[in-house]
């Protein structure tokens, strides 16, 4: 019979986490994220005033990840704004795009572009909505806005007159999505408020221009808000405005900010989200016909759980949880938590805030763009905060992001100021996307601070702390970038699913290739892509550590291993 000694012997040896699971851990301790902007070559600077003495000089800019050149690398455009001094003098502000030349620095390219005077800038989104194969930009204002088409040659022309998509009031949020599945890419726009440069609101006047005592500017609460858009896609270069008729048009004004859109109720079309600043947020349910239905008080993401209306800026989906619904986060203002809404099935959700641990944290913060996604490439989506007040004229105007790590128990843990110094640096942050730029196998963040120079935060180590796989989606019957393409993905034990997304975070476009972490799993079991078409792809022979390209009815067509990545 083994002795006493040798029972606590054998104890000891199982103790340890097999070198594997050592290695790992080793490896996720050790990730940080680096400011890389002024080796990356990337000087972009937003403008605002010092005072922001008006509503409409506290809200931009947005940014987008696109790859306008078809190279493989994720280029950047910066949205830049104006001031009320600037509109009244006739000047002039300069948006900016990047080219990524794939060696980790980038190429000014905007003036060969043509894309830098797009007047008072909000945000951004990128798609091809035209089915030519190159991407094209979106660019919401205060009134007009501007869709920048593609040429393909590295040049873009401003067709919005012809597209008839020039909504003139203040734009914030958008998406393209192809709402009624005829694989042409439809256009939502959100509007804010109805601001007269004509007639500036005074500043401090009363208590809607007033913040704990202190004299502001007045906000959003106070003026007339304005309602949104919906463009259909004519498949001729022009959109024709449905927004009554679809049910979409928000006749009481709301103050639209963060637009997603996404499949909430797993029925095969996609639905439209709306963040309400200060007023309930919409939740358009798509009827099939042509026509969505809003259900978000039916469905608890009109308000938080105490039945007010929130700040509402940010927006970003995704199933946190693994149980294979997708799940809604949403950024809000000061004393207002951020709202994560766990979807609990057949359109019904739950305000899980305080249960998930996102809610606490976030009170004494103003919140803006926002993204679940893998940092650690655990398989587990993280999420992403910006923070930033709108009030120069209180001391915690600047402040510092959030990063949550996933706990894989339903809850998250802020690790932002262990991930490296630019998590412990205060900006008036505004716009975020996510994409991986130089093409490592990690997950990148770029963030455009309000009145500030931008951050382009490079991932250092999320493609060492786990496997990866990176999914691209090309349409055939469905629209060409495959806008509202569900992809799952199963490797072993793990099951994870996205969509294919044009608009998100705050003002901004994140990459639209699916980044899935694996952890420390090898082998990918399969890939499927439910079209909006309807059709469906289910790959088998996917590599990790890869980029798949998959093309609707044909599966894989191409497949590129990322050379920096683990092994």
């Amino acid at each position: 019979m083994p002795s006493t000694k040798t029972f606590l012997l054998a104890a000891l040896i199982l103790l340890p986490l097999p070198l594997r699971a050592q290695t790992a851990a080793r490896q996720a301790a050790a990730l940080r994220f680096t400011d890389v902007t002024a080796q990356a070559g990337i000087n972009f600077r937003h403008v605002s005033t010092p005072e922001k003495r008006y509503i409409v000089e506290s809200m931009s800019g947005g940014v987008a990840l696109l790859d306008y050149d078809n190279d493989g690398y994720l280029d950047i455009f910066f949205v830049n704004s104006l001031t009320v001094d600037l509109v009244k003098s006739k000047g002039k502000t300069r948006s900016a795009l990047y080219r990524n030349r794939g060696d980790g620095t980038f190429e000014d390219v905007t003036e060969k572009a043509g894309v830098g005077d797009i007047g008072w800038g909000m945000g951004a989104i990128a798609a091809d909505y035209n089915n030519d194969g190159f991407e094209d930009i979106y660019v919401t204002c205060v009134g007009p806005n501007h869709l920048l088409k593609n040429n393909g040659d590295g040049t873009f022309t401003d067709v919005t007159a012809k597209a008839g998509v020039g909504d003139p009031r203040w734009s914030t949020g958008a998406t393209f999505v192809d709402y009624d599945r005829d694989g042409w890419l439809d256009l939502f726009v959100a509007n804010y408020v109805a601001f007269d440069f004509n007639n500036l609101p005074e500043f401090g006047k009363d208590k809607t221009c007033q913040f704990k005592g202190i004299a502001v500017q007045c906000g959003p609460r106070g003026l007339p808000g304005d309602g949104d858009t919906l463009y259909h896609n004519n498949r001729d270069g022009t959109f024709t405005d449905v927004s009554k008729k679809a049910g979409v048009s928000d006749p009481n004004g709301y103050y639209g900010m963060g637009v997603i859109a996404s499949d909430f109720d797993d029925d095969g079309l996609t639905d439209i989200f709306v963040a309400n600043d200060s007023t309930p947020n919409f939740q358009y349910k798509n009827n099939g016909d042509g026509t969505f239905k809003e259900v978000g008080f039916l469905s608890g993401t009109a308000l938080s759980e105490s039945g007010g209306a929130q700040g509402s800026m940010g927006v970003t989906v995704a199933d946190y949880d693994h149980d294979g619904r997708l799940d809604l986060f949403i950024t809000n203002f000061d004393d207002e938590y951020n709202t994560l809404y766990h979807n609990d099935g057949h359109n019904s959700f739950t305000d899980a805030s305080y249960a998930a641990r996102v809610a606490a944290v976030s009170l004494p913060y103003v919140g803006w763009g926002t993204k679940f996604f893998d940092y650690d490439n655990d398989g587990w989506v993280d999420l992403f905060v910006a923070n930033g007040h709108v009030y120069p004229q209180i001391k915690t105007f600047k402040q510092r992001n959030f990063v949550f790590r996933n706990n894989r128990d339903g809850t998250f843990a802020e690790v932002g100021e262990t991930l490296g110094a630019p998590f412990a640096e205060k900006h008036a942050a505004r716009g975020a996307a996510f994409g991986d730029l130089d093409n490592d196998g990690d997950v990148d963040i770029v963030i455009n601070n309000l009145g500030d120079a931008a951050q382009v935060l490079r991932n250092d180590g999320g493609n060492s702390a786990g496997n990866f796989v990176l999914v691209k989606t090309v349409g055939v019957k469905s629209n060409r970038d495959g806008v509202g393409a569900r992809v799952s993905v199963v490797s072993g034990d793990l099951a994870q699913k996205d969509e294919v997304r044009s608009g998100d975070s705050y003002l901004s476009q994140s990459d639209k290739r699916l980044h899935f972490g694996l952890g420390e799993r090898t082998k990918i079991d399969s890939i499927e892509v439910r079209w909006p078409s309807g059709a469906v792809d289910k790959v088998t022979n996917a590599k990790v550590n890869s980029l798949v390209v998959i093309k609707e009815g044909q599966g894989v067509v191409e497949q590129k291993e990322f050379k920096a990545a683990r092994r």
